[in-house]
Formats: structure tokens, C-alpha cells, sequence
């Protein structure tokens, strides 16, 4: 039942890449190893924008490093709060099966369930994911237009949902919000750069501030 949240609210958004995917035109094989692979539904969707302007696959291999760089320390984390004891085989799937969703759920509640329960939301979410890419892939189409545009703006309604209640409890994380935004729209008016290399850059500027106002924050409690 805990799974039961991201498990259905995944599937809009995984249809909605399906969807994406097969109007730009890649085959559905490709599109199911994208989700299959990846699993990263920002990264996901950011590669088929950058895909449709052109850019090439530097770019969008160094931005998706960028963007999932979090992972890195969502997996460290989630290490030390449910050890593998002598399963280090464990370790790959583990780290595999982390997203944002998942990864605030275990993070915000005590360390009381086993890694079984873990790897079992988080695969729950991956077969919702994969499933719903290959739904939205076949099926997509039959939608009605006005849904299937509305569907577009579900992956931005989740990560509203996720930013909004911590901008809420933090100064610092609205205001780096404020600044990533901010610094990708001057790139893009004044065109410095080619519109993947944007993205990074605001992205870099963004977390660079954000953990200089964290600093000065602990440093103000302590």
C-alpha cells in the first residue's frame, strides 16, 4: 500500500513520454529501453527536447549526469540507513531503483522497514514507469487531443508538488528555485550558448548557490 501514490502517480507521466516519444519518432523498442535504462523520468523528457533542437550527444550525456548527479548522495544515504549485511549484490539494485518520490518517503520516516520493503516500492514504481511508457507508446494516441495535451504538463505538476512544500519550509530553497529559472531565461534570451549547454549552466549556478546559502544557514543555527 505505501507504493500504491507513486505507483499510480507515475503513470500519467510515463504515458505522457511514451506519447512524446513516438511523435518525434523514435522506434518503440528505443523508447522502452529509454525508460527501461534510465529510469529518470527529468532526464528523460529533458533528452527529448534536446533531441528535437538538435543537440548532440555530449550535451545531453552531460546533462543528464548534471541532473542525476543527486543520486550519488541519495544512494549514499540510503546505505547507511538500511545496510545490505553481506548482500552487497543488493547494492546495484538498490541504487538502480532510486527516484525523487521514493527517495522522500524513506528519507522523511524512521528507518523501520527492511531493505525487502525498500527494493519492493521501488520497483513497484519501475513497473508502473516502464509499463505506462509502453501503454502511452501504443495506446496514447486514442486519448483525445485536449488530454493528451494536458497530459504534457504532468510532469511539471510533480515536481511543483515536490518544490513547493520544501520552498514553503526554506527561504533558500525558493530563492535557488528563483535563480535556476532566472539564469536559464537570461541565457536563452541573450544566446550565449546552444540551448542544452543552458540548462547545465543554470543548473551548475543553481546548486553552487544553493549550497552556499545551506552553509550560511547551518552556520547561523550552530
Amino acid at each position: 500500500m505505501a507504493s500504491f501514490p507513486i505507483f499510480v502517480g507515475y503513470i500519467p507521466v510515463a504515458v505522457t513520454f511514451g506519447l512524446l516519444a513516438k511523435s518525434i519518432g523514435i522506434t518503440l523498442g528505443e523508447t522502452f529501453l529509454f525508460s527501461a535504462l534510465v529510469f529518470a523520468g527529468a532526464s528523460q523528457f529533458m533528452a527529448l527536447q534536446l533531441m528535437q533542437m538538435g543537440a548532440t550527444p555530449a550535451q545531453i550525456i552531460a546533462l543528464t549526469l548534471v541532473v542525476n548527479f543527486r543520486h550519488f548522495l541519495m544512494s549514499s544515504y540510503l546505505v547507511t540507513v538500511f545496510p545490505i549485511k553481506g548482500r552487497p549484490w543488493l547494492l546495484p539494485l538498490l541504487s538502480f531503483g532510486i527516484t525523487d518520490e521514493s527517495f522522500a518517503y524513506f528519507s522523511t520516516r524512521p528507518p523501520r522497514e527492511g531493505i525487502n520493503f525498500v527494493l519492493g516500492l521501488q520497483y513497484s514504481a519501475y513497473i508502473s514507469w516502464v509499463g505506462g511508457t509502453v501503454i502511452g507508446y501504443l495506446f496514447g494516441n486514442v486519448l483525445p487531443s485536449i488530454l493528451q495535451a494536458s497530459m504534457g504538463l504532468a510532469l511539471y505538476a510533480l515536481f511543483i508538488a515536490l518544490l513547493v512544500p520544501e520552498a514553503k519550509k526554506s527561504l533558500s530553497v525558493a530563492v535557488v528555485a528563483v535563480i535556476g529559472g532566472l539564469i536559464h531565461s537570461f541565457l536563452a534570451w541573450f544566446e550565449l550558448f546552444a540551448d542544452g549547454w543552458n540548462i547545465i549552466l543554470a543548473i551548475l549556478a543553481a546548486a553552487g548557490t544553493g549550497a552556499w546559502l545551506l552553509d550560511e544557514e547551518e552556520e547561523v543555527e550552530n
